[in-house]
């Protein structure tokens, strides 16, 4: 009798992996969650700025002559543009922590695309900047007399000032997560220098009361053009005589804001390590 062999079973196509665009959505789902359950670093982070507004909102409420306006406006568009940079610090620090705890490496040896795991951390740097700027312009309304825009021009260069705000903080801290040696050293090597910019550049001090050679300093980077153009929204006219030039320069605070974006791209490009320096 002759026996029948069946044909062997075609190999199974492989499983087809997500796009790049689901991947990202779902990297940001996973920063967030890990975001949150740090308990302590989600009340310092929206503490903090609360806290600050409404110190020095209290206590330097004059009003500003001639203007209208008093100093606490100020300091709501200031901290504005402070919570808007959040994601130099915090993606400085939480990248050079992934990558001295190995975390960049065994994500380096998945199937994900790199660009998933940056795209993650600028979404999840996206909403904690919106939370925070929404909990600020609620205080500010509600004590500080703040008035918000009433015209569509005004809301979207808030919008574009935003926007390119944080994609260039995010780029630059994914730049400067490189300089520490260590997890353990990034909060030293990166909280310093944000500290002091903003001092110098219109954030805890009205520029126009600093040194000039301190706003030349502060002119390089982005974080006083940022200032400036909540300023612009939130202050309107009767502010502008408070800035250096008379006026907002929203042209100019465009033009270097997306210098600091394509600039902190080709940072990354060139600098970023996915190994510690123990690694070799």
């Amino acid at each position: 009798m002759t026996q029948t062999i069946a044909p062997p079973a075609a190999p199974a196509a492989p499983a087809k992996l997500p796009s790049a665009f689901r991947l990202s959505l779902s990297r940001a789902a996973i920063e967030t969650r890990m975001f949150f359950r740090e308990k302590d670093a989600v009340i310092f982070t929206f503490s903090f700025p609360i806290i600050l507004l409404v110190i020095f909102g209290s206590i330097f409420a004059a009003e500003l002559e001639g203007t209208g306006l008093n100093v606490s406006q100020l300091y709501v568009a200031g901290l504005i543009g402070s919570a808007t940079m959040t994601g130099f610090q915090n993606l400085g620090i939480g990248i050079s922590m992934d990558r001295d705890d190995g975390t960049l490496k065994r994500l380096a040896g998945t199937p994900m695309p790199r660009t998933a795991y940056f795209a993650g951390k600028a979404l999840n740097t996206l909403l904690v900047s919106s939370v925070q700027v929404a909990v600020l312009l609620a205080i500010g309304v509600a004590m500080f007399e703040l008035e918000l825009p009433s015209t569509v021009s005004s809301w979207l260069t808030f919008t574009w000032v935003f926007v390119l705000g944080v994609l260039g903080s995010s780029l630059l801290g994914i730049a400067v997560s490189s300089l520490p040696r260590s997890g353990k050293s990034a909060s030293a090597v990166i909280a310093m220098p944000f500290v002091v910019l903003q001092f110098i550049s219109g954030v805890f001090i009205p520029i126009d009361q600093l040194p000039e050679w301190l706003t030349r300093i502060a002119s390089f980077f982005p974080l006083k053009w940022m200032c400036q153009g909540f300023r612009a929204v939130f202050l309107g006219d009767d502010g502008a005589t408070l800035e250096l030039a008379g006026s907002y320069e929203l042209d100019r605070v465009a033009l270097i804001l997306g210098a600091w974006v394509i600039g902190g791209l080709v940072l990354c490009l060139t600098t970023f390590r996915w190994k510690g320096r123990r690694d070799g």
